[in-house]
């Protein structure tokens, strides 16, 4: 990959704490070679305490978009002129773009997700999901899912910081889309086993079994599952949760979240360049399994 810096490159870039660690600059630099875009990716590590600061100034020398990752997502959404519908609902940003001085503020973390479904080769439309954590990843593919038609979702959340802003959530989704949501107590081994046996899908949003800690599952018991369930896992580190084993072994088709990341930086792209990211070779370079 080369890029030439010219007079007229447009920044694009990553704000959050730490960033350097990240795989977006090598898969928006290549998309960018790739299609012979006069734009550059750049990482900035930047926390809560300095983002109104450096959003202020990357506004007035006219970057044409970023990206916001941990901790800086929620408060971009206070930062931005205007939210989109969904970054709206879920409450926190993970793209914007730089409308003629104007920030918008998208999140395009659940249409990765659903993305990352059909890739899989799943069609969930209609159909009901058992959801489990109430955060920040949990809560932009509950949204998204909503939005994208999905009948029914159960969220299941342990009673933590999250669980009153994930009630409000379930109210969103309820008043703003056709989807039915309610929320239960991830304690509640009787309402989780009822839902999962009713579910097309299950999705675990919550970081419990990524390294280093994989021996951990959210889900203990393997006769929980059913042969006609989609069990997915927004960690992609390990590649093959303990909860994925589990589902697979017990005959359910498995993904996990890899394909996530790489189609939310595919909807940023597009929001930025009005261009389809040519995911194909991005997937060959950076996300080949």
């Amino acid at each position: 990959m080369s890029t030439t810096i010219t007079g007229h490159t447009k920044l694009t870039g990553l704000l959050g704490s730490p960033v350097a660690h990240s795989i977006s600059p090598m898969m928006h630099n290549e998309a960018f070679n790739q299609l012979g875009l006069d734009y550059v990716y750049l990482c900035f590590d930047v926390g809560t305490d300095g983002l109104k600061t450096a959003v202020n100034g990357l506004k007035q020398i006219g970057i044409r978009g970023f990206n916001c990752t941990m901790p800086d997502k929620n408060l971009m959404c206070e930062l931005a002129d205007e939210l989109s519908p969904a970054a709206s609902m879920i409450g926190a940003v993970n793209t914007v773009v730089n409308e003629n001085g104007r920030l918008i503020g998208h999140n395009t973390d659940g249409i990765g997700y659903m993305q990352a479904v059909r890739d899989a080769g799943h069609n969930i439309i209609g159909k009901t999901m058992t959801l489990l954590g109430a955060g920040g990843a949990a809560t932009a593919i509950s949204v998204q899912a909503a939005l994208d038609g999905v009948a029914n979702i159960n969220i299941f959340s342990i009673r933590d910081q999250f669980f009153d802003r994930a009630q409000k959530t379930v109210d969103l989704i309820n008043s703003n889309t056709n989807c039915h949501a309610a929320l239960y107590d991830l304690a509640d081994d009787s309402e989780l086993r009822k839902s999962i046996a009713a579910s097309d899908i299950l999705t675990n949003g919550t970081s419990v079994g990524m390294a280093p800690n994989i021996d951990n599952c959210i889900i203990t018991d393997k006769n929980i599952f059913h042969n006609n369930l989609i069990v997915s896992d927004v960690i992609y580190n390990p590649e093959e949760t303990k909860l994925l084993s589990m589902a697979k072994a017990s005959g359910c088709q498995v993904f996990n979240g890899l394909y996530m990341l790489l189609y939310q930086g595919a909807e940023a792209f597009k929001i930025w360049t009005g261009k389809d990211m040519p995911v194909d070779i991005i997937k060959e370079k950076y996300f080949k399994r």
